[in-house]
């Protein structure tokens, strides 16, 4: 937060504003569009959701953003980092203007996007930045090839927009914190890391240890739990410090996304979220 006045009022807001909002997650009932979200905002950090947790509802055989955006307003949610089965990457300006009129109608504002490739000398690499400009996109979730940095350096100083690398698991190429530390030395400040908290506990890494190492070049978190390393579960029930993760980013003044990102239950979790959200709003509100 930028003061101490600031961090109190937004305490205040979030424990007196949301108690509400927290007893009907508590028993389970749908919340009225953006109570949850409303409450959030006053929080040190917005609160959303990858919108990858809501894959499973299909229309077609193809992801339903409708249905997604539907659900996602009755738990209150009003941030997404979206992903490409939900919102398109496209350049056409109708394509734009239907997505834009969809996420508005629902109340949900996409501060993130992804998760991106790059790589040296591809001509599409400009693509994102102008796609996400165009969106009012924050920060890209991404997966660049080592030899890209020179090339996003320049595109992330023109456009505005951070990069986050993702962190994807045990073998991938980012699955360490010192190995993203070390991709990232010397290159702009708007390239940091979109720490996957799930993903780094399965590479039996310390996602808390993640924000003190990448302070104000964390551009995006997925808040994901899980168990021995292993098992993906409901926030709460796995090995994730969210609360000690919560106090890190607001110690360091991080003001942009923590999006919720649930992988199991795929066909219908919106029940599990409305859990995991319970849980972390209590963090929240013991900040």
């Amino acid at each position: 937060m930028s003061t101490q006045r600031d961090a109190n009022l937004s305490r205040r807001g979030l424990l007196g504003g949301g108690l509400a909002a927290l007893g009907a997650l508590a028993a389970g009932r749908p919340l009225m569009a953006g109570t949850l979200g409303a409450a959030i905002a006053k929080a040190p950090f917005r609160l959303g959701l990858q919108s990858y947790s809501l894959r499973g509802y299909k229309e077609g055989g193809q992801s339903s953003v409708e249905r997604a955006l539907a659900v996602s307003r009755d738990l209150g949610i009003r941030y997404w980092e979206a992903y490409p089965g939900h919102i398109p990457m496209s350049e056409d300006s109708d394509a734009l203007a239907k997505s834009q009129a969809l996420l508005k109608r629902a109340d949900v504002e996409v501060v993130g996007y992804g998760v991106i490739p790059f790589k040296k000398g591809d001509p599409n690499n400009r693509k994102p930045f102008e796609f996400a400009k165009k969106m009012g996109v924050e920060y890209l979730s991404a997966d660049p090839d080592p030899d890209s940095f020179d090339e996003l350096d320049k595109l992330v100083e023109e456009f505005g927009i951070g990069v986050g690398i993702h962190n994807h698991g045990p073998g991938h190429r980012y699955d360490r914190i010192d190995v993203i530390a070390k991709a990232i030395e010397g290159h702009s400040p708007k390239i940091g890391c979109c720490i996957d908290a799930g993903h780094f506990l399965r590479s039996k890494e310390d996602p808390v240890r993640a924000a003190e190492v990448f302070g104000d070049r964390v551009f995006g978190v997925h808040l994901k739990d899980v168990k021995d390393a292993e098992h993906f579960t409901i926030l709460g029930k796995g090995d994730l410090n969210y609360p000690g993760l919560f106090k890190v980013l607001a110690a360091n003044g991080y003001t942009g996304l923590v999006a919720l990102e649930y992988e199991e239950n795929e066909q219908d979790p919106a029940d599990d979220i409305r859990v995991c959200l319970e849980e972390a709003y209590k963090a929240l509100g013991a900040l």
